[in-house]
């Protein structure tokens, strides 16, 4: 499956703001069957600080929702789960791990209200959504309006783009 540009977006977070060493976009495990079904659609790792951020992300910019609100937090609680199983399998080593929930629109109410709940054996879910998912991405965008090298992260070169345009 091609990368979602949503999924840049929240790569060039983790590379270049909380420095992550490696970053790595729908990420599967191998032997296939059922758990071959599942992805990660952004895993960044620091090696220095021993973080793992495992990432679902969502790029709805009418709002995150499958079909109503019990299974858009079905799915996500899903998800979330799965991330933990993925943790536990293939990053013994990390000290921290992040799991993180990234939508640029979520409808305030009842459905952030039930992500905010989503949690599994003393694991929470961070969400970066609305507002802090915005917060981010201009964090991103002034670190853009300084930096001119290519990072090789699409996001971030657009963001640099619009960020050193010129008149005349």
């Amino acid at each position: 499956m091609p990368t979602d540009i949503g999924e840049y977006a929240v790569g060039a977070y983790l590379r270049l703001v909380e420095k992550c060493d490696f970053v790595d976009y729908n990420v599967r495990t191998l032997g296939g069957g059922r758990d071959g079904l599942n992805e990660l659609d952004v895993l960044g790792l620091n090696f220095q600080t021993k973080v793992a951020y495992v990432c679902e992300v969502t790029t709805h910019i009418c709002g995150t929702l499958y079909s109503d609100y019990p299974e858009t937090v079905r799915r996500i609680r899903k998800k979330f789960e799965w991330q933990i199983t993925f943790a536990e399998r293939h990053l013994p080593n990390f000290e921290t791990i992040c799991y993180q929930f990234w939508s640029p629109v979520v409808p305030k109410g009842t459905l952030t209200t039930a992500l905010t709940q989503i949690e599994k054996v003393g694991r929470r879910l961070e969400l970066i959504i609305n507002g802090e998912y915005k917060r981010r991405i201009q964090e991103l965008r002034k670190l853009a309006k300084k930096e001119t090298r290519n990072t090789q992260n699409p996001v971030f070169r657009v963001l640099q783009i619009l960020e050193h345009l010129r008149d005349g």
